[in-house]
């Protein structure tokens, strides 16, 4: 039976998983590698310990194989999105830390674009907001601060990428520069319309055109493994092409069998990001989402899906464990929230690097609502866990409108991923709170399983979505069990305690 590799880079940890034919993992590794946070509002990546940690668990799993690295027929690319590397093409050699989606450092980059008047144009082209968590922002503020990387730039000497390309890079031995549709629509720079980079936004933000990559479909034939690059002489592999490539919250949206419009999934990972189909037409968004490219399958055929992006989902979790200190590990959660009846009254937002969808407030930070002397540390655990479900439900309820606004009928259920997925009391409260049905596939890797279903689609593995669709099964579904006034209550609770969070916003000295 064919096996598929897929490279799952996210913010935390790199992750290799093999798959077979029928989507089943048959072998996985994962290594963490350091965060790093210099200044407040700053996160950074070691890029080249993000190639190791990635090298290492593509080694591990391959030797978990055996004999059946013969049955490999492609590998897949899945990353997290906009984090920014730049590197010397000649060496390969990263110029700086990577600066990763959450990083706040170019607000101020974006302040002085929006009082250029460049919104309009950047949300008209791009279908996106102007704002620091995209790629163009940490771009710029590069050349503001490293004056020679723009002359190296020009010249053709640095290469720009997402961490996709970055790994791309390397596992082809520096031959290929290249991304997808998915990762070039979440830079501020393409144009989501002609897709192709904008020329006009290019210029408008002045920066050079010659360290982009080359941009193509999700399925594509970007390259081949270089097996030199793994430092694994004991290992023997068949050619192995790279033929899939899209961003982490695209490609799960494609493992979730989500490939025409009307369906909807949402990942909990280290934010939470609902992403609905919306057909090889974008739409525009009125309440606060974004318009992007959606995983491409076929070379001419375009897809698009409206995005809602959560800063701060599983996160607040990990902030549990390595802030607070209220439990030991993450899995300790569930059993703590789940030993009070609900939050006492209690409200957290989680605001740690500003509001995402639909608030976009870059200099918001966190608050607990409610407290009262009978407050225990698992009523603040219950209302972590009801954050996330509180702004995930204000991202659909968005989208929505925005569905309804077109014609289009509101969802009636949720596709749902992610390391929180796992959470039965996040994912029923979760139903509960948005009045839909919440359905766990029985793959919740389904951001690794998008990058091996758009690679084995190249190669034949799979010859049409329709085979993909009948391989995506339903682990547990998840029906609301409140009334609709509970869950108009819970939400109207959750939005009083955001207006207070917004109403003591207070930009940073100095900012534009």
């Amino acid at each position: 039976m064919a096996l598929l590799l897929a490279l799952d880079q996210g913010t935390t940890s790199s992750r290799t998983i093999a798959f077979d034919a029928d989507g089943r993992i048959v072998a996985r590794a994962q290594r963490e590698f350091t965060q790093h946070f210099p200044q407040p509002g700053w996160v950074e990546h070691d890029a080249e310990e993000i190639w190791a940690s990635q090298r290492a668990t593509l080694v591990d799993v391959l030797r978990q194989l055996g004999p059946r690295v013969r049955e490999l027929r492609a590998l897949g690319i899945t990353n997290q999105r906009e984090t920014s590397v730049v590197w010397e093409r000649a060496t390969g050699r990263p110029l700086a830390r990577a600066i990763v989606w959450q990083d706040r450092r170019a607000e101020e980059v974006c302040a002085r674009w929006r009082a250029q008047g460049l919104e309009p144009r950047v949300r008209a082209l791009t279908g996106l907001r102007l704002d620091a968590y995209f790629s163009a922002g940490k771009l710029r503020w590069w050349l503001d601060h490293q004056p020679d990387w723009r002359r190296r730039a020009e010249a053709g000497e640095l290469a720009f990428g997402t961490v996709d390309s970055w790994l791309l890079y390397r596992l082809t031995g520096g031959r290929v520069h290249a991304t997808d549709v998915s990762n070039a629509a979440r830079t501020l720079l393409w144009d989501v319309h002609a897709r192709c980079w904008s020329a006009e936004l290019l210029q408008a933000m002045q920066l050079p055109q010659g360290w982009l990559p080359q941009v193509h479909p999700s399925s594509h034939p970007f390259g081949e493994l270089d097996v030199s690059v793994l430092q694994a002489p004991d290992l023997t592999l068949p050619p192995l092409p790279i033929t899939g490539i899209a961003g982490d919250q695209q490609a799960a949206l494609f493992g979730q069998a989500c490939f025409e419009a009307g369906v909807a999934k949402n990942t909990y990972g280290t934010g939470c990001f609902m992403l609905l189909h919306t057909g090889a037409q974008p739409v525009a968004s009125r309440h606060g989402l974004l318009t992007t490219a959606a995983a491409q399958p076929q070379p001419n055929a375009a897809a698009y899906a409206l995005e809602g992006s959560v800063f701060v989902g599983g996160a607040v979790v990990q902030w549990l464990r390595d802030g607070l200190r209220a439990i030991a590990s993450s899995a300790e959660v569930q059993a703590l929230a789940a030993s009070v009846p609900d939050s006492g009254g209690v409200v957290l937002v989680p605001a740690f690097t500003g509001l995402g969808a639909p608030h976009w407030q870059p200099h918001a930070t966190g608050a607990i609502v409610g407290l009262t002397r009978g407050t225990t540390m698992a009523h603040i655990a219950r209302a972590a866990l009801e954050s996330i479900a509180l702004q995930s439900a204000e991202v659909l309820q968005a989208m929505n409108a925005d569905v309804q606004a077109a014609g289009g009928p509101p969802l009636r259920e949720l596709r749902v991923d992610g390391g929180a997925a796992v959470n039965d009391l996040l994912m029923q409260y979760q139903a509960d709170v948005l009045g839909v049905a919440v359905l766990r596939p029985e793959v919740t890797e389904t951001t690794a399983l998008g990058a091996a279903w758009l690679a084995g689609l190249q190669v034949g593995v799979w010859r049409s979505l329709e085979e993909l669709r009948a391989l995506w099964r339903v682990q547990r579904r998840f029906e609301p069990q409140r009334p609709p006034d509970w869950a108009a209550q819970q939400m109207a609770r959750w939005q009083r305690a955001v207006r207070q969070v917004l109403a003591g916003v207070q930009p940073p000295a100095g900012a534009v």
